[in-house]
């Protein structure tokens, strides 16, 4: 299973040195059913930035403690935590789209999960107690708005591109590959001026 949602089943391969082998192999060996598209849950559930969400929780129990002990007003190296938190903040917004990028196998629809991720990763951060809500933090209040998006990004299906050889074949009015054919088109019975 793949950690990102998947735009389409993956054809199943054997590697082998020729063509001939590949055939033979493949008719003897049971078909695997491919890999369906992921369903609500599994898109749930792929769409949050766990890894980045991770780091955010270490950085932000060392920006917590900083808060705690700091007094009136806590600085680290000069510059009030409350800043670094809002830097650490973005900087993870921006960090789970390229982590999802870097992750991203054939087949995943990593720019919908990239997207859907930069707009998790705050919801999420505030439901966790980020520093950088530390003056509008409430409970009630996160746990609607994670819930809601969590609801929400489930209903976000990967957007399925057509097939580029039938896109091309159509454009170019090419008789390549796969026929394509007219239904709108009448016929072509003998008789009708129709040779063979």
């Amino acid at each position: 299973m793949s950690r990102l949602v998947r735009l389409a089943p993956e054809p199943s391969s054997i590697d082998t040195a020729t063509d001939g082998l590949r055939d033979e192999a493949e008719s003897e060996l049971p078909r695997a059913p491919a890999a369906a598209p992921d369903n609500y849950l599994e898109r749930i559930a792929k769409y949050v930035p766990v890894e980045v969400l991770g780091f955010s929780v270490f950085i932000n129990a060392i920006l917590d403690q900083a808060m705690r002990s700091g007094g009136g007003a806590p600085v680290m190296v000069g510059v009030p935590v409350i800043t670094i938190a809002i830097i650490a903040l973005v900087a993870g917004m921006v960090a789970a789209p390229f982590f999802v990028w870097y992750i991203h196998d054939e087949g995943d629809a990593w720019v919908t999960n990239a997207i859907v991720c930069f707009f998790a990763f705050p919801f999420w951060s505030y439901a966790m107690g980020a520093v950088a809500f530390t003056d509008y933090r409430d409970g009630n209040l996160a746990t609607i708005l994670l819930a809601t998006f969590t609801v929400v990004s489930g209903t976000i299906k990967p957007w399925m591109p057509k097939p580029r050889q039938v896109a091309e074949a159509r454009e170019t009015g090419r008789k390549e590959g796969p026929r394509l054919v007219d239904l709108n088109a009448p016929m072509n019975v003998p008789g009708n001026g129709w040779s063979a």
